[in-house]
């Protein structure tokens, strides 16, 4: 086993199990302490495929402001009566099934398809002489610059929203 596959299997074990600690604990305070672990975890994967601008902004954007906001609308909500609720009922075992179900079906259909995907107009090369963040960026205001500004104005509702909200509840 080479020192890539090692990582590799590293960051793929560890997202898997930072994935089902996030949704399985009762604290959602916990949940949002092992999501953070799990962010930093996938900026290691990104700097390991030599993605370092993307790893970045994993960083500032989803660990930083992200979860910040995370904790904020939990703190907010005041969940303690949540937490006293029983979370797992009587239905667990039909849920279990289910999901065993799904993942067997899951496996055998990504078992069958065979997916390549196109190349691209940048080659390798040119990423490394122009650099991974002009890259991005002729890309993304060139070939993707409506879903850029569609994403953006769907933000600007999302802020709007949040502070008519929070007005509401104010007055």
């Amino acid at each position: 086993m080479s020192t890539a596959q090692f990582f590799f299997g590293y960051f793929a074990v560890m997202l898997t199990g930072l994935s089902v600690l996030v949704v399985t604990r009762k604290d959602p305070i916990h949940s949002v302490l092992w999501m953070l672990v799990l962010f930093v975890h996938i900026a290691g994967l990104y700097l390991f495929l030599n993605a370092e601008f993307l790893a970045a902004v994993q960083i500032i954007v989803y660990a930083g402001a992200i979860l910040v906001l995370f904790l904020f609308v939990i703190m907010l909500l005041n969940l303690r009566n949540e937490e006293r609720v029983k979370k797992f009922q009587t239905q667990w075992p039909l849920g279990a099934g289910a999901g065993a179900l799904l993942a067997i079906f899951l496996c055998l259909i990504v078992g069958k398809v065979i997916v390549l995907a196109p190349l691209g107009r940048y080659s390798e090369d040119a990423v490394n002489g122009d650099g991974n963040l002009m890259a991005i960026g002729k890309i993304l205001y060139t070939e993707y610059l409506f879903p850029f500004e569609v994403a953006s104005l769907v933000l600007l509702v999302a802020i709007i929203g949040a502070v008519v909200l929070a007005k509401r509840r104010l007055e």
